[in-house]
């Protein structure tokens, strides 16, 4: 499972930073954050609400370009050592110079000089999804929206939301959605994790998006389902997350494989892996174990990915080839 070339769309940076090299960099700032960590050095925290604040507490080190640098450089390391050829990264202004577009074209610098030098070293191809945070409320996605307008292309390909999900509606970012839509960056957002179906729906028919990250929750509304499946809309699964944070109690509970059933394009992705004890190659593992996943499902998956990526079309032959072994 490990040497199967893979592609993951729904990774957060942050959420994806080791927890050694969190800690280490603590230690560099002579700044306290035992209490994040668990006493054999995993992040802890109890639930939802409290992985926020331990996900905020341990980016409170990252603060400037610099670190942002290591941190690309740490995390796509990890990934590419589990198969992974081709990353979409959620990256937030708000965690990147406050949301400033002049700090932030500091930071895209140093992040985009770093996935470069990755490709190079490693062969791991990252572009970047701008995201706001459902959280911090529609007029902060203004501004994070605009940093994505400024600084769509290339590396930059789609914009996003994150946070909690039961914070508002998605119609509410519709600003933000729409600018970044004019700018020509692809869509996704966060949405039936936690809300239900009705957040699905609403991502898909009040902001536009293409790919719904998770979305899992859809299943209960059969109808969606089979409108997600004749549309087209990708699906951005994140089963290990989802059973570590109790959406679903257990790997076989998990609706991935009736979603796929039913025709619905998933994909499989870690969301934040260190988070939730996880990383691509347990996830095929589990899926494997638990629904039988072989081969050909996993070269479905990754096709779909493919499909769905928010890359160019240079980009995407590329990574075709790579799929098909011809390169």
């Amino acid at each position: 499972m490990k040497n199967i070339p893979k592609l993951e769309l729904h990774l957060h940076i942050e959420g994806a930073a080791p927890p050694a090299f969190i800690r280490g960099l603590a230690a560099e700032k002579k700044v306290d954050l035992s209490r994040i960590f668990t006493e054999d050095g995993h992040y802890a925290y109890r639930d939802f609400n409290h992985f926020l604040k331990v996900y905020e507490a341990a980016t409170s080190v990252l603060t400037g370009p610099a670190e942002f640098a290591r941190l690309v450089t740490a995390v796509l390391e990890e990934s590419a050592s589990h198969g992974v050829i081709y990353t979409e990264s959620f990256l937030s202004p708000d965690f990147c110079g406050g949301g400033d577009l002049g700090a932030w074209r500091e930071y895209l610098h140093a992040i985009e000089e770093a996935a470069e030098k990755a490709e190079r070293d490693m062969g791991i191809t990252m572009r970047g999804i701008i995201t706001c945070i459902r959280h911090l409320g529609p007029e902060k996605s203004r501004p994070i929206a605009e940093c994505a307008a400024e600084t769509a292309g290339g590396f930059i390909t789609g914009f996003g939301m994150g946070g909690d999900e039961m914070t508002g509606k998605q119609r509410d970012f519709s600003w933000a959605f729409d600018c970044a839509r004019e700018a020509g960056l692809r869509l996704t957002t966060h949405a039936g994790e936690w809300g239900g179906a009705a957040e699905v729906r609403g991502a898909i028919n009040d902001l536009g998006v293409e790919r719904v990250g998770h979305g899992v929750m859809a299943i209960d509304d059969l109808g969606l389902v089979d409108e997600i499946a004749e549309n087209g809309v990708t699906l951005e699964c994140c089963p290990g997350s989802n059973v570590f944070l109790g959406v679903y109690k257990t790997w076989d509970t998990h609706p991935i494989e009736k979603l796929r059933e039913r025709g619905v394009k998933v994909t499989v992705s870690t969301d934040d892996p260190p988070f939730f004890r996880t990383n691509m190659t347990r996830e095929y593992e589990l899926l494997n174990k638990t629904f039988g996943w072989d081969e050909a499902v996993f070269t479905e998956v990754n096709q779909n990915a493919l499909a769905a990526a928010f890359c160019d079309d240079a980009t995407r032959e590329k990574l075709a080839n790579r799929l098909e072994g011809t390169s």
